[in-house]
């Protein structure tokens, strides 16, 4: 039973799993959207929608939380400057996802993930 666990596993062992974590995190906050599977997407997104509210704390230990995630320090600086004041009004759901279909090779659903 897996009662009260939450997640996907997407058959990779933890180190691989919070690694690629990471990047589409980084990739997405970075550029403003990625395109990648449907599962991966929807996980990415809950962790890049929490970083985005650390960035609109502001303060020295939200930065530092975010830094402990998101590799990159230069997007960290893009969260907390440009990200975090445009959506100071809004309470989440900082994130879009846009389906686009199955993909080639094997079939599995795409989706474009964006910020709003």
């Amino acid at each position: 039973m897996r009662h009260r666990v939450a997640g996907r596993k997407l058959s990779r062992d933890t180190g691989h799993r919070l690694a690629m974590y990471r990047n589409l995190v980084t990739d997405l906050l970075r550029y403003g959207k990625i395109v990648t599977t449907e599962a991966k997407a929807k996980e990415a997104r809950s962790l890049a929608e929490n970083v985005i509210t650390l960035g609109k704390k502001g303060n020295l230990h939200a930065r530092r939380q975010a830094l402990s995630f998101v590799s990159d320090k230069r997007v960290v600086k893009k969260v907390f400057d440009e990200l975090a004041p445009r959506y100071a009004d809004r309470q989440g759901g900082y994130t879009r996802l846009v389906r686009l279909g199955p993909r080639l090779g094997d079939g599995a659903p795409l989706v474009q993930l964006e910020l709003v």
